[in-house]
Parts: C-alpha cells; structure tokens; sequence
C-alpha cells in the first residue's frame, strides 16, 4: 500500500485512471479508489478524534464527499491532493466529538494527570502488565494530541506522521508552503514542551510513569482489559506503512518525542466489506455515478 502523503507516490493504476473509469460507472474501479485511501482517511480521523466508532463516521462522511464531488475533479491538481482537501475541510468543520471536549488543552490534561493517584508497581508487576501498560502509553499520547487545535491536530498529523512534505501538505491545508511549515513547528513545538515538562517517556526526570497510573486507570475502567483500544496484536504502528520522505522539511525540536508518535497504531482494515457496501450501494450514490 503507497502512501498517498509522499512526494514518489505510485500505484498499479493511476488516481486518475480509477477516476476516469468510475464516471463510467465502473463500479470496481470506484471500489478500488477507496479501499486505495479508505485506511488513511481513517487513521487521519482516528488520530483527530481518538473514538474508533466517530473515526468511522467521519471516514464515510468524507469518502460519499469525495465521491459525490468526482465531476468536479479538473486534474488541476493531483487527486490525492483535491481528495485530501476535501476530507481536511471536513474534518474540521465537522461537529466536536466528546473526547476533544475531555482533552481540550494541555493545562486540563496536566490537572487530570495530576489528579490520577500513583500506584507504583514492582519490576515484576511491570512486565506481567506491559501490554497495559503500552496501552496507557498510547492512551496518553492520544490525548495529547486532542489538546492541539483542530487545525494544529490535522497539521501535525499530516506533516509528521504521515511524513507529507510542505508542498503536498499545504496544498491539502490550503495555506502557503511557509505557512504550513510554521503550522507544523508550532505544534511540535506545543507537544515537545508538554511532553518535556510532564512526561517521563521523554525526560526522565518527570515524575509521570505510565507504570504508575496503570492500575487507578484499569481500577476506574479508563482502560479496558478485555477490548484494548490501542495495544491490540493486529495493530501496526505507522513506521511499518509510513516511510520517510528523504526530504527533511523541519528543524526537529527533539527525536525523541517524534519517534513515540511514530509507534502509535495504524488500523489497516476496519470491517471494508461493510463499509464499502454502505457507501457503493447507497441509492444516491448509484444513481449519481451510474454504477454498473
């Protein structure tokens, strides 16, 4: 799977092609088009709303958007860069989900960190709980990117996890290559100072260890042992689906942190068959695009 955010990006049929061929009607090549960026768009909202299920939702919201704008498509630009437009446009004027009310700044994510009681566990405490423990981990790191901006959150998410350089990312944002950059170093910034001063993954002089709040959070089912939303075996981490454009774009305000986000999941598949037959057999989308 090609990954649309990078400068090089080559598949067995052009975005173009499988467009073309769906303004036909052809129902298997609109099917590939969106099974090609369906797991993107996901993970983008996954990320941006930290809910599997609102994740979901706006994924489809986005996907029937892309698809009921295809005439519009003039090849003006790459189609990955017109698609992702739309899904960013959507993203970010879509209604507030409940976990960005939880998360919706730094200073109310350290009173609530402050506020969860240490329970220190054993060494050998720690490893019979790892996997919880990488799930607090994650959990963590997932809130700490609700407590950017919207627009910090879809920036920081497109430029440093999904590695896209200043020129697709400003053209998927809308704004100047310079003001995308800027954008991006912000909220690297905001997370690196966050994570600098509060969490122990990067200065281990921070008293705050996911070891320690681990069980206060399975105790008040902030975790859920039997159904992880994170640390789940047929997860992925984004380095296995995002390589790196050898293009540096950024001054990097420290390693460190930028690799940690880089082992939060990738959701390869979520229920497809489902979701395609949803969509692909909508009434409104058969008749819009003529569908074999």
């Amino acid at each position: 799977m090609d990954n649309p955010f990078l400068k090089e990006y080559k598949s067995d049929k052009t975005d173009e092609q499988l467009v073309s061929l769906a303004r036909t009607g052809d129902k298997q090549a609109l099917e590939d088009l969106i099974l090609k960026h369906q797991p993107y768009i996901y993970n983008i909202a996954w990320k941006m709303v930290r809910n599997p299920a609102d994740a979901q939702d706006l994924t489809q919201e986005a996907t029937i958007k892309i698809i009921t704008n295809l005439s519009k498509f003039e090849s003006r630009s790459a189609f990955r860069t017109w698609a992702y437009r739309i899904v960013a446009n959507h993203f970010l004027m879509s209604k507030r989900r409940p976990n960005e009310s939880v998360f919706e700044s730094f200073d109310k994510m350290a009173q609530g960190l402050d506020m969860t009681p240490d329970q220190p566990l054993t060494p050998l405490e720690q490893e019979e709980k790892k996997q919880f423990i990488r799930e607090m981990n994650y959990s963590c790191m997932s809130g700490m990117l609700l407590c950017l901006t919207r627009e910090q959150r879809l920036v920081y998410i497109v430029g440093e996890m999904f590695n896209a350089d200043h020129t697709i990312g400003s053209g998927i944002l809308d704004i100047s290559k310079d003001n995308f950059r800027q954008k991006l170093s912000r909220a690297r910034r905001d997370l690196f100072n966050f994570m600098n001063e509060k969490c122990g993954l990067v200065n281990k002089a921070n008293p705050c260890r996911c070891h320690k709040k681990v069980t206060f959070a399975m105790d008040n089912e902030v975790i859920d042992s039997k159904n992880l939303l994170f640390n789940r075996k047929e997860y992925s981490n984004f380095r296995n689906y995002i390589k790196k454009d050898a293009d540096e774009m950024l001054d990097i305000v420290d390693e460190k942190y930028a690799e940690l986000y880089g082992q939060l999941p990738y959701k390869a598949d979520f229920d497809k068959k489902t979701f395609l037959e949803d969509i692909l057999n909508d009434k409104h989308i058969k008749d819009l695009m003529k569908l074999n």
